[in-house]
């Protein structure tokens, strides 16, 4: 793999991906623009024993460091860390005990690994706070901006900003059939509404990802509506966030739990990274950067060196069969 245009494994450390530069959107972060083109990929870390996808896993702070170098080892862009579950069979933790639970991570990610973008999954300011000054530079908040202080926090550091949509109050659930007369223009009014209280508040429009809140407050139904019509969110022109990971929407298309929606998980990713400006986040960051970097040789914006021939520990398994 000798050349500069064989697409070769990926090192994940370009955060501006694959895709038409021109047409994509910017993120500032800190004071660096950062072109999300292509697709990026936000691996997850739950540092939860109540998650409702890998409670059994990556328990010990060791195990958790452990994840968080496979995943930069497999590409991830982003590391986003979570001290709570989003499952609304579960209480909610204090702050305090959610603090203790990110903080060791993020400082060690921010160490071991400086040039790793850190989101942190919260929406509770005391956590923001201690997440910011570990070394996190996104903060993912999932009440759909319940707290002005978020934004405040944002703009003090110079973070960027994730704005999900909800309609209601974190670990509460709420799946109604008739809860919207449009799920995708509610969607839509209520980020460009909640966009606009962050600017107004100082935080710059190029700082803010917007996330369409799959599954949040959403049937299975609604979250498939939403997804076909993607493109009305993508007009808001900013980043955006899909948390497509192992969730319901794919539980009820496969009639899977949680551990056999992967391969529904990928064709989803396959499905809606045609367009630039995504950001994936995902548990399996190896096989979500082996299907992008197919995905992208195919569509023409990356590239095989045309005097390439696959070597033979390529061609065949370990075991000498051919295939």
């Amino acid at each position: 793999m000798t050349s500069a245009n064989h697409p070769g494994p990926p090192t994940g450390r370009s955060i501006t991906g694959s895709g038409a530069v021109g047409t994509s959107p910017t993120l500032l972060i800190k004071g660096r623009d950062l072109v999300v083109s292509g697709t990026l990929i936000m691996g997850i870390v739950n540092a939860s024993p109540e998650s409702f996808s890998d409670a059994a896993t990556h328990q010990s702070l060791e195990q958790r460091l452990e994840l968080c170098n496979d995943l930069v080892a497999a590409g991830a862009d982003i590391i986003d860390v979570g001290g709570q579950s989003a499952r609304t069979d579960q209480p909610e933790i204090g702050s305090a005990e959610e603090v203790d639970r990110i903080v060791p991570i993020i400082e060690w990610l921010h160490a071991q690994h400086p040039d790793i973008v850190i989101s942190v999954d919260t929406y509770k300011p005391p956590v923001a706070r201690a997440a910011l000054s570990a070394g996190a530079s996104i903060l993912n908040d999932v009440s759909g901006l319940a707290s002005a202080e978020i934004v405040d926090l944002c703009v003090g550091t110079g973070s960027a900003l994730v704005i999900m949509h909800t309609r209601s109050r974190p670990k509460s659930r709420l799946q109604e059939p008739d809860l919207y007369n449009d799920v995708t223009s509610d969607v839509v009014s209520f980020l460009m509404s909640k966009t606009e209280t962050a600017v107004q508040r100082g935080l710059p429009r190029e700082s803010i990802i917007v996330d369409p809140g799959l599954d949040f407050t959403k049937t299975p139904y609604q979250t498939v509506a939403i997804l076909r019509r993607i493109e009305e969110v993508r007009a808001l022109r900013r980043p955006m966030l899909l948390a497509l990971s192992r969730k319901d929407f794919l539980g009820a298309i496969l009639e899977r739990p949680p551990r056999g929606r992967d391969v529904g998980t990928l064709a989803a990713i396959a499905h809606l990274s045609a367009t630039s400006g995504n950001i994936v986040r995902v548990h399996d960051v190896a096989t979500t950067r082996d299907v992008l970097t197919t995905i992208d040789v195919l569509a023409g914006r990356r590239e095989l060196d045309p005097n390439y021939l696959l070597p033979d520990a390529l061609r065949y398994e370990p075991s000498g069969r051919q295939l």
